[in-house]
Parts: C-alpha cells; structure tokens; sequence
C-alpha cells in the first residue's frame, strides 16, 4: 500500500464479483454496480475494522463529491471521487485488483489526496453523528441533502450503528 505524508494507508482497486453478487442493484439501488464497465474505487485503510472505498465517477451532480478539475475529461464532465456512494468494507473477499485510471486524474488525485482523505472521512462521520443525534437536535432537511442517495445506509452493521 502506498503511503502518504498523513496517517492513512490507501489503494485503488476494483471491488470483486464476490461483493457484486452479496450487494445486488435490486435490494441495494444506491451502490454503484458493474455494469458494462468497472468502477475503480479509492480504498481507505482504517484503524477500525473496515475499509472505506470512495468510486472515481465520471458524471457527478452534486456537491458531495470532490470534482476534479485538471483532467482533460474533467473539462466536458464533472468526474471526481463521490463521496456519497461510499462503501464500508469488513470482508477483504471484496476487494479485487488493482485498478487503473486516467493519468491526470490520478495526479490530480495524488496532489489533493489529504483533502479528499479527509472530505471522505468528514462525510461518513457526518453520517454517523446525525445518526446518534436525538430526534429533537436532527435537521431532517440538511441531512436529506447530504445523504438521501447515500449508500452508507446500506452499512449500519459495518459502522457498528445497528
């Protein structure tokens, strides 16, 4: 694994056939699935139990994301890391090989990775306080524009909030 200047190891990778066939679109519609193309995902080693894996999307229509802004791809689309279809991954079974993606995104990617480390990080603990709030202290809105399309919901027993 590769390391970087913060405490985090981190990959990118494609997730296995295994994870497709455990998570699929008709019970879990907001995980991205493979379908005529594989999608790479950033793996985030954590110092819990789980791994966060953040895809590399080539169209993104919200600001839950970091877009990325050099790329020559990134001039016609909004690609970027999407922090809203993040996965919590415990079984390493899940994890596949290793992924390719564009040059420039990767450095783009490598230039901000402790920005994009710690949005990612700043979305799932957002998650998970909203979560441990009391009904009264909850704003229902906000959190519905942050995280209905979410597919951490997916993950509450990973995250231990079950």
């Amino acid at each position: 694994m590769a390391r970087n200047k913060i405490d985090f190891d981190y990959q990118i990778m494609l997730l296995s056939d295994k994870f497709f066939n455990d998570y699929p679109k008709d019970k879990y519609p907001e995980i991205i699935l493979k379908g005529k193309r594989a999608f790479s995902f950033f793996i985030i080693e954590t110092k819990y139990d789980y791994y966060i894996a953040v895809p590399f999307r080539s169209q993104i229509s919200h600001k839950n994301a970091y877009l990325f802004k050099e790329s020559r791809r990134s001039k016609s689309n909004k690609s970027g890391i999407d922090y809203s279809k993040m996965i919590i991954i415990r079984n390493t079974e899940y994890i596949d090989k290793e992924a390719h993606v564009d040059k420039d995104e990767f450095k783009e990617f490598l230039d901000n990775i402790d920005e994009i480390v710690d949005k990612s990080l700043q979305y799932l603990n957002g998650y998970i306080k909203y979560l441990s709030l009391s009904d009264s202290d909850k704003d229902k809105r906000k959190f519905e524009r942050n995280y209905r399309y979410t597919s951490l919901k997916y993950f509450h027993k990973e995250l231990g909030l079950e």
